[in-house]
Protein backbone atom coordinates (compact mmCIF):
# COMPACT_ATOMS: atom_id res chain seq x y z
CA UNK A 1 0.00 0.00 0.00
CA UNK A 2 1.42 3.40 -0.96
CA UNK A 3 0.72 6.90 0.54
CA UNK A 4 -0.98 5.47 3.05
CA UNK A 5 -1.79 8.25 5.70
CA UNK A 6 -3.07 7.36 9.06
CA UNK A 7 -2.83 8.63 12.72
CA UNK A 8 -1.67 6.20 15.56
CA UNK A 9 -2.00 6.70 19.05
CA UNK A 10 -0.30 3.70 20.83
CA UNK A 11 -1.59 3.07 24.41
CA UNK A 12 -0.08 0.39 27.09
CA UNK A 13 1.20 -3.28 26.21
CA UNK A 14 -1.64 -5.53 25.93
CA UNK A 15 -3.84 -3.33 25.11
CA UNK A 16 -6.71 -3.58 22.69
CA UNK A 17 -6.08 -1.83 19.30
CA UNK A 18 -9.75 0.20 17.60
CA UNK A 19 -9.27 0.54 13.66
CA UNK A 20 -11.55 3.64 12.91
CA UNK A 21 -12.74 4.05 9.68
CA UNK A 22 -14.45 7.92 8.67
CA UNK A 23 -17.38 8.39 6.09
CA UNK A 24 -16.71 9.83 2.61
CA UNK A 25 -15.46 13.73 2.86
CA UNK A 26 -13.92 12.34 6.37
CA UNK A 27 -10.17 11.59 7.55
CA UNK A 28 -8.34 9.86 9.74
CA UNK A 29 -9.44 12.64 12.45
CA UNK A 30 -13.07 11.91 12.05
CA UNK A 31 -13.17 9.21 14.87
CA UNK A 32 -10.19 9.28 16.38
CA UNK A 33 -10.39 11.06 19.09
CA UNK A 34 -13.46 9.56 19.94
CA UNK A 35 -11.96 6.26 20.05
CA UNK A 36 -9.61 7.37 22.66
CA UNK A 37 -12.41 8.65 24.49
CA UNK A 38 -14.85 5.27 24.35
CA UNK A 39 -11.54 3.84 25.11
CA UNK A 40 -9.06 5.38 27.32
CA UNK A 41 -5.55 3.11 27.19
CA UNK A 42 -6.53 1.28 23.49
CA UNK A 43 -3.90 1.87 20.80
CA UNK A 44 -6.31 3.66 18.16
CA UNK A 45 -5.21 3.60 14.68
CA UNK A 46 -6.98 5.36 11.87
CA UNK A 47 -6.08 5.46 7.98
CA UNK A 48 -7.36 7.82 5.69
CA UNK A 49 -9.49 6.75 2.60
CA UNK A 50 -6.96 6.83 -0.19
CA UNK A 51 -10.10 7.36 -3.28
CA UNK A 52 -10.79 10.87 -4.29
CA UNK A 53 -14.40 11.56 -5.33
CA UNK A 54 -14.96 15.15 -5.69
CA UNK A 55 -12.05 16.09 -3.76
CA UNK A 56 -13.88 13.96 -0.60
CA UNK A 57 -11.73 10.91 0.60
CA UNK A 58 -13.20 7.69 0.43
CA UNK A 59 -12.07 3.75 0.99
CA UNK A 60 -12.98 2.79 -2.31
CA UNK A 61 -14.43 4.27 -5.86
CA UNK A 62 -18.10 3.84 -6.84
CA UNK A 63 -19.94 4.34 -9.62
CA UNK A 64 -22.76 5.87 -8.10
CA UNK A 65 -25.20 6.03 -4.83
CA UNK A 66 -25.25 2.33 -4.10
CA UNK A 67 -23.56 1.00 -6.91
CA UNK A 68 -19.63 0.38 -6.19
CA UNK A 69 -16.66 -0.48 -7.89
CA UNK A 70 -16.59 -3.86 -6.83
CA UNK A 71 -12.98 -4.25 -8.80
CA UNK A 72 -11.77 -1.34 -7.20
CA UNK A 73 -13.19 -1.96 -3.77
CA UNK A 74 -11.68 -5.82 -3.83
CA UNK A 75 -8.12 -3.91 -4.20
CA UNK A 76 -8.73 -1.62 -1.86
CA UNK A 77 -9.84 -3.91 0.91
CA UNK A 78 -6.89 -6.27 0.66
CA UNK A 79 -4.53 -3.29 0.89
CA UNK A 80 -6.46 -2.03 4.03
CA UNK A 81 -5.97 -5.72 5.16
CA UNK A 82 -2.32 -6.30 4.33
CA UNK A 83 -1.90 -3.23 6.90
CA UNK A 84 -3.79 -4.16 9.60
CA UNK A 85 -2.28 -7.90 9.75
CA UNK A 86 0.87 -5.85 9.99
CA UNK A 87 -0.50 -3.04 13.00
CA UNK A 88 -1.33 -7.09 14.62
CA UNK A 89 2.09 -8.53 14.13
CA UNK A 90 3.84 -4.85 15.50
CA UNK A 91 1.20 -4.32 18.66
CA UNK A 92 0.22 -8.13 19.14
CA UNK A 93 -3.15 -6.66 20.79
CA UNK A 94 -5.52 -8.93 22.29
CA UNK A 95 -8.79 -7.97 20.82
CA UNK A 96 -8.92 -5.37 17.58
CA UNK A 97 -11.94 -3.20 16.87
CA UNK A 98 -13.03 -1.99 14.11
CA UNK A 99 -15.32 1.31 14.23
CA UNK A 100 -16.39 2.60 10.26
CA UNK A 101 -19.28 5.00 9.89
CA UNK A 102 -21.03 5.08 6.27
CA UNK A 103 -18.41 4.40 3.83
CA UNK A 104 -15.82 3.20 6.44
CA UNK A 105 -18.58 0.74 7.62
CA UNK A 106 -18.58 -0.73 4.24
CA UNK A 107 -14.46 -1.16 3.85
CA UNK A 108 -14.61 -2.56 7.47
CA UNK A 109 -17.48 -4.95 7.01
CA UNK A 110 -15.82 -6.00 3.61
CA UNK A 111 -12.79 -6.98 4.98
CA UNK A 112 -14.55 -9.02 7.56
CA UNK A 113 -15.99 -10.96 4.95
CA UNK A 114 -13.10 -11.78 3.46
CA UNK A 115 -10.43 -11.97 6.68
CA UNK A 116 -12.87 -12.84 9.78
CA UNK A 117 -9.58 -13.38 11.66
CA UNK A 118 -8.24 -9.74 11.53
CA UNK A 119 -10.93 -8.24 13.70
CA UNK A 120 -12.86 -9.59 16.57
CA UNK A 121 -14.93 -7.21 17.16
CA UNK A 122 -16.69 -5.04 14.48
CA UNK A 123 -18.84 -1.14 14.98
CA UNK A 124 -20.61 -0.87 12.10
CA UNK A 125 -22.48 2.54 11.44
CA UNK A 126 -25.03 2.97 9.17
CA UNK A 127 -23.83 0.51 6.68
CA UNK A 128 -24.77 -0.23 3.25
CA UNK A 129 -23.72 -3.48 1.53
CA UNK A 130 -25.84 -3.72 -1.62
CA UNK A 131 -24.97 -7.29 -2.13
CA UNK A 132 -25.32 -10.61 -0.32
CA UNK A 133 -21.33 -11.98 0.64
CA UNK A 134 -20.39 -15.36 0.36
CA UNK A 135 -20.82 -17.22 3.57
CA UNK A 136 -18.17 -16.80 6.04
CA UNK A 137 -17.91 -19.00 8.96
CA UNK A 138 -14.93 -17.19 10.36
CA UNK A 139 -17.34 -14.92 11.59
CA UNK A 140 -18.97 -16.99 14.35
CA UNK A 141 -18.08 -15.62 17.69
CA UNK A 142 -17.32 -12.30 16.42
CA UNK A 143 -19.67 -9.31 18.11
CA UNK A 144 -20.90 -7.28 15.69
CA UNK A 145 -22.58 -4.08 16.25
CA UNK A 146 -24.71 -2.53 13.68
CA UNK A 147 -26.22 1.01 14.09
CA UNK A 148 -29.02 2.83 11.34
CA UNK A 149 -31.64 5.12 11.26
CA UNK A 150 -35.26 3.97 10.44
CA UNK A 151 -35.15 7.15 7.92
CA UNK A 152 -31.71 7.05 6.06
CA UNK A 153 -31.73 7.39 2.41
CA UNK A 154 -28.70 6.56 1.61
CA UNK A 155 -28.72 3.14 3.68
CA UNK A 156 -32.14 1.92 3.84
CA UNK A 157 -33.54 -0.20 6.46
CA UNK A 158 -34.53 -2.84 4.59
CA UNK A 159 -30.43 -3.41 3.58
CA UNK A 160 -29.42 -2.85 7.00
CA UNK A 161 -31.27 -5.64 8.41
CA UNK A 162 -30.74 -7.63 5.63
CA UNK A 163 -26.76 -7.16 6.67
CA UNK A 164 -27.51 -8.05 10.58
CA UNK A 165 -29.23 -11.43 9.52
CA UNK A 166 -26.90 -12.41 7.34
CA UNK A 167 -24.38 -11.68 9.83
CA UNK A 168 -26.28 -13.60 12.71
CA UNK A 169 -26.62 -16.48 10.34
CA UNK A 170 -22.98 -16.75 10.31
CA UNK A 171 -22.65 -17.11 13.75
CA UNK A 172 -22.02 -13.99 14.63
CA UNK A 173 -23.19 -12.17 18.10
CA UNK A 174 -25.07 -9.09 16.34
CA UNK A 175 -26.60 -6.05 18.08
CA UNK A 176 -28.81 -3.69 16.00
CA UNK A 177 -29.70 -0.77 17.44
CA UNK A 178 -32.02 1.99 15.44
CA UNK A 179 -32.44 5.63 16.13
CA UNK A 180 -36.02 7.05 14.09
CA UNK A 181 -33.55 9.94 11.99
CA UNK A 182 -31.61 9.39 9.16
CA UNK A 183 -27.95 8.93 7.89
CA UNK A 184 -26.54 11.37 10.83
CA UNK A 185 -25.07 9.84 14.06
CA UNK A 186 -27.42 10.13 17.07
CA UNK A 187 -26.87 9.99 21.07
CA UNK A 188 -28.13 6.91 21.39
CA UNK A 189 -25.78 5.26 18.69
CA UNK A 190 -22.67 6.40 20.68
CA UNK A 191 -24.32 5.28 23.71
CA UNK A 192 -24.58 2.49 22.35
CA UNK A 193 -20.98 2.43 21.04
CA UNK A 194 -19.79 2.82 24.34
CA UNK A 195 -21.62 -0.13 26.06
CA UNK A 196 -20.30 -2.44 23.41
CA UNK A 197 -16.95 -1.45 23.85
CA UNK A 198 -16.98 -1.56 28.14
CA UNK A 199 -15.79 -5.17 27.95
CA UNK A 200 -12.86 -4.57 25.70
CA UNK A 201 -11.99 -1.90 28.80
CA UNK A 202 -11.72 -4.46 31.36
CA UNK A 203 -8.86 -6.47 32.46
CA UNK A 204 -10.80 -10.18 32.03
CA UNK A 205 -11.40 -8.82 28.16
CA UNK A 206 -8.14 -7.97 27.79
CA UNK A 207 -6.82 -11.68 28.87
CA UNK A 208 -9.55 -13.39 27.13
Amino acid sequence: MTDLHFAETLGAPGAPLVLTFHGTGGDETQFHGLAQQLLPGAHVVSPRGQVSEGGMNRYFRRKAEGVYDMDDLARRRDDLAAFIQGLRKRLEPPRVIGLGYSNGANIAAAISFDRPELMTDLILMHPLIPWTPAPQPGLAGRRVLITAGRQDRICPADQTQALANWMTAQGAEVSLVWHAGGHEIQPEELRAVSDFLAPASGVDALSG
